[in-house]
């Protein structure tokens, strides 16, 4: 019994002894940021930004004053916290513009803001349209970061969800007959996407729209400036519209 209760008392001073343990460091600001570090490590967000927190107040001058704000960013990335993560990132980024990890900052930037996109398009995309715009700062300037071909990948996902998104809402004007607001949707479409089926739904849903309108002259118009560029089956239908306007032209 007694032996069972020495090594007991043991394993408790072994725990005790590994618990209170420091990560060792030169300066106390090192010390703090390094048990910062292992704290977010652990997932120990409180702790590691009390850490943080700690050290910008006491040794704001330090080394590892401007290490301990990137971290800081990072915790509140890895805690889905994205909106806070995009501004302490941004600040970061716009005190700090030839720290050496700027391109993973840009970067994170950008995550920060594709990680708040909805599932599905119907609804606020304005995420999308920050991170294409960070992921582009990215490209422009960090080419050859690694993190380049992630940025590239994503972009083109958030183009994609954008370019659903007007086509839902020019689609949603056309089918409850607001055929004005309608128009203008596809026409915009057209001037800011390369993607051939939309396009070609934007050229006869303009032409279609005008029609409704009465427009008649302006769907010939559109039906002329639009007819080589579609397919067969979309030249077939601009025919069969272009004639209808004509026909009520000519009544």
């Amino acid at each position: 019994m007694k032996l069972s209760l020495f090594i007991y008392s043991i394993l408790i001073a072994g725990l005790i002894s590994c618990a209170s343990e420091k990560p060792t460091g030169k300066t106390e600001a090192e010390v703090l940021y390094k048990e910062a570090k292992e704290l977010m490590s652990d997932e120990r967000f409180i702790l590691a930004t009390e850490k943080l927190n700690q050290l910008k107040n006491k040794y704001p001058y330090s080394f590892y004053a401007t290490p301990a704000e990137l971290l800081q960013a990072d915790i509140l990335y890895l805690q889905e916290s994205y909106t806070e993560a995009a501004a302490a990132y941004l600040l970061f980024r716009d005190f700090h513009p030839k720290h050496d990890e700027i391109p993973y900052v840009v970067y994170k930037i950008a995550e920060s803001y594709f990680n708040q996109i909805p599932d599905t398009f119907d609804r606020d995309l304005q995420g999308a349209v920050e991170s294409i715009k960070y992921y582009r700062e990215l490209l422009d300037k960090y080419s050859t970061s690694q993190y380049s071909k992630d940025a590239s990948e994503k972009i083109s996902k958030c183009k994609e969800m954008l370019l659903n998104k007007e086509k839902y809402i020019a689609d949603f004007y056309f089918k409850t007959e607001v055929f004005q607001a309608a128009r203008w949707r596809y026409l915009d479409m057209l001037n800011h996407f390369e993607d051939k089926e939309l396009r070609n739904h934007s050229m006869i849903r303009v032409v279609e729209s005008s029609l409704k309108m009465k427009e008649y002259e302006n769907c010939i118009s559109y039906v002329d400036k639009y007819f080589q560029l579609l397919p067969d089956e979309g030249k077939k239908k601009a025919t069969e519209l272009k004639t209808k306007c004509t026909e009520e032209i000519t009544q």
